[in-house]
């Protein structure tokens, strides 16, 4: 019996994957990224509630994650803030909100918590943003 040749698979290219630093916006392998969690009361994750208040930042070294961290050190970490975070969350990405109690269980926040949180968004939205009343929450 007469023994088939194999064909040489040609070599596959090793796919290298980038990241992107967040200070200074350069590309680099994925292998070099610093990564960590920062304080941050605007941030909140669809996914992972633990992490709401947190932001994950990725720096191409470490100088640039010590810049990074200071950044977010001196930005104010605002309770209100959080909270219009993940009310805005629930509005978005979940089932329609009937009243506040409804609000309150999927978010976690008490009625007075979520009043104070669409004051503080009402008053740092953009001139032509949408407003959040409250209004007819039941």
């Amino acid at each position: 019996m007469r023994k088939r040749k194999r064909r040489r698979q040609p070599e596959k290219a090793e796919v290298i994957r980038l990241e992107l630093c967040d200070l200074c916006g350069a590309t680099f392998p994925e292998d070099d990224m610093v990564r960590r969690y920062v304080p941050d009361s605007s941030s909140v994750s669809r996914h992972n509630d633990w992490s709401d208040g947190l932001r994950l930042v990725t720096a191409c070294g470490p100088d640039h994650l010590d810049v990074l961290r200071e950044i977010y050190r001196r930005r104010p970490y605002t309770e209100e803030e959080l909270w219009a975070a993940k009310i805005t969350r629930e509005l978005t990405h979940g089932p329609p909100v009937l009243s506040v109690e409804e609000l309150g269980c999927r978010t976690g926040l008490y009625e007075p918590e979520i009043r104070r949180a669409i004051a503080w968004h009402n008053s740092h939205r953009e001139p032509a943003g949408d407003t959040v009343t409250g209004e007819g929450d039941g």
